[in-house]
């Protein structure tokens, strides 16, 4: 690994940590951010000389505060700086200091300062976008995909958000447990945002954005034992670590998209599966289900089978509709198709789509799944002009590909005919 490739992993993994820190000296999100990116300079020209320190977060808390103090230093608005021979002596003698601090300290800090993100006195859209931007580092335009806007406006979103933090209207202390509870869902939003971002990525780019789906896992965990009695915080580690398990499956060699149905499932991690299903049992015994329990539930359901022949799809179709009384939405009844065409054939699954192509008009994903079902039922014309659109909105190359191997078919049906 060459040394920015490892640095930039060092400094992505300390980030949350780093941040939450000096934001819980600062008590300031842009000071705060400003003493991280400084620090990060610090460690570019620090740390290929003498290697990475034994804790990098601590490195960059320790730089990071030190900076920001000098920075402030004629405002006399913080504490009195250390000693000159502290904050002046580059050759990183940071690392000795930041290795004695204590990082029992530290533990929660990511979670206080996703807390903060998510506080009720900013709208939801708000609080995960900043989230998603402090917290886990997303450019805005990782964040925008994600919420299927443009730039501009993902910009001044979190440009707004910023600004209602910086005004003092949300408090930087720990939140109390009543607190906790109310910001829980917009919490587990924004970590299930992060690990999409990294689930959905191309093969090409995989080992640059598995990270985002993992930490969006750790992140998981760190909640979960916050809240060890929340079943659908356990419902959400299960769902992320059971999609997670396939990770190494589903892409070929070539990079192209490998079905669920066609993946190799003897390179599913079983460790997390077994993880994943431990989670979820566990959260069912508590008997208050939730929009993530179910999800978990239904690939609980898909990691269980052997073979895709084994898979219980009339259950999934259950918890499908199940969740669709949680949570109506035309992308959970479009996945609901997918299990009703395994039970009842494709043409009801297709009666079933068929009202929402108003409301997924721009969705790859629903005229992927539309000209499956048509050619599955013989109507290939029809099939091929869905395919099309498909190809149109496809977010990725693999995803274009995939819908071209469907064409090819068609075509070669057709001269055959």
């Amino acid at each position: 690994m060459t040394d920015l490739a490892w640095i930039d992993a060092a400094l992505t993994s300390a980030r949350p940590q780093a941040i939450g820190a000096l934001l819980r000296y600062f008590r300031d999100l842009e000071t705060a951010e400003e003493a991280y990116q400084d620090a990060c300079l610090r460690a570019l020209k620090a740390w290929p000389q003498n290697g990475p320190p034994r804790d990098p977060a601590a490195w960059l808390i320790m730089v990071g505060r030190n900076a920001a103090l000098d920075a402030v230093r004629k405002t006399s608005r913080h504490d009195a700086l250390p000693s000159e021979e502290v904050l002046s002596d580059l050759d990183d003698v940071e690392t000795p200091m930041a290795e004695r601090l204590d990082g029992a300290h530290y533990r929660d800090d990511i979670l206080r300062l996703l807390f903060i993100c998510c506080h009720p006195g900013l709208p939801p859209t708000q609080q995960i976008a900043l989230a998603l931007r402090v917290v886990s580092g997303l450019s805005v335009k990782q964040i925008a995909r994600a919420f299927l806007v443009g730039e501009a406006a993902m910009e001044q979103r979190i440009t707004r958000a910023k600004r209602q933090v910086g005004a003092g209207g949300v408090p930087f202390e720990t939140p109390t447990p009543e607190e906790r509870d109310a910001r829980l869902t917009a919490v587990m939003a924004m970590i299930y945002l992060v690990f999409n971002e990294g689930y959905s990525t191309a093969a090409k780019d995989a080992a640059a954005r598995n990270p985002l789906s993992e930490e969006a896992i750790r992140l998981a965990r760190l909640l979960q034992r916050l809240f060890p009695s929340e079943p659908e915080v356990m419902g959400l580690t299960a769902l992320l670590v059971l999609q997670h398990s396939r990770a190494a499956a589903r892409f070929d060699g070539e990079g192209a998209v490998v079905l669920l149905e066609d993946q190799d499932r003897g390179i599913w991690s079983r460790e997390l599966i077994n993880e994943g299903l431990a989670l979820i049992d566990k959260a069912m015994r508590h008997n208050r289900p939730g929009p993530y329990q179910v999800q978990a539930a239904i690939a609980a359901l898909h990691a269980r089978a052997a073979k895709p022949g084994d898979t219980d799809w009339a259950q999934i179709e259950r918890l499908y509709s199940a969740l669709e009384r949680m949570q109506p939405s035309p992308v959970i009844t479009l996945n609901r198709a997918v299990a009703v065409s395994k039970v009842d054939g494709p043409g009801a699954a297709l009666d079933l789509i068929e009202p929402l192509e108003e409301a997924l008009g721009g969705y790859f994903h629903f005229f992927g799944l539309k000209g499956a079902l048509l050619m599955q039922l013989g109507r290939q014309r029809e099939a091929r002009t869905a395919f099309d659109r498909a190809i149109g909105l496809a977010n990725t190359v693999a995803e274009a590909a995939h819908i071209r191997q469907h064409l090819d078919r068609l075509m070669r049906d057709s001269a055959s005919a």
